[in-house]
């Protein structure tokens, strides 16, 4: 990607955290969002369609955590990455995952760790059905709700602390779920 475009693209997206922390996401505006990035409509338009667009955006790049899905090594390896990642990145996580976040940004993260979770648990020797989906649902739910809780500040503790309370808690149920699979 060209330097330029990269660097608009990165402007509009920074423009969208900093609006989501100020007002949330569902106010803030497309003309919002050209204005602070200080980009005229047209070059919004030219990288982006509309707002959730710049918002998955965002959201995608956060594939870089993804591990190639294996069936040996600790169950949900990447978990301790996006933690840290979570650390790290603690302002733009609250703004996409807390509460001023909204909906879509919630439901597209889900999709996204779904997703996820569902390669690692096939490459585990799981098979596709209806218990899966739940497992899935499951292990989704308890990782979202961690890391919104500590994205919002409610708990402090370290991405280790996290990792560890999120493994000991999803790791035996779903264990046990592979193994009558």
């Amino acid at each position: 990607m060209d330097r330029r475009v990269r660097r608009t693209r990165q402007a509009i997206q920074r423009a969208l955290v900093e609006l989501i922390l100020e007002k949330g996401y569902e106010p803030a505006t497309v003309t919002d969002l050209i204005d602070r990035a200080d980009v005229g409509r047209s070059t919004f338009y030219a990288h982006f369609t509309d707002k959730q667009a710049v918002l998955f955006s965002s959201l995608d790049e956060l594939a870089f955590l993804r591990p190639a899905p294996s069936g040996d090594g600790p169950l949900f390896a990447f978990s301790l990455p996006m933690f840290e990642h979570v650390a790290e990145q603690r302002r733009l996580v609250r703004a996409l995952l807390g509460r001023r976040g909204g909906k879509a940004v919630i439901t597209r993260s889900e999709q996204i760790l779904a997703g996820i979770v569902r390669e690692e648990l096939l490459a585990r020797g799981a098979t596709a059905s209806v218990s899966l989906d739940l497992t899935i649902t499951c292990v989704v739910g308890a990782f979202m709700a961690l890391a919104r809780t500590w994205a919002d500040e409610e708990i402090t503790a370290t991405p280790a602390e996290i990792d560890a309370v999120f493994r000991a808690t999803v790791g035996p149920g779903v264990a046990a779920t592979l193994g009558q699979s």
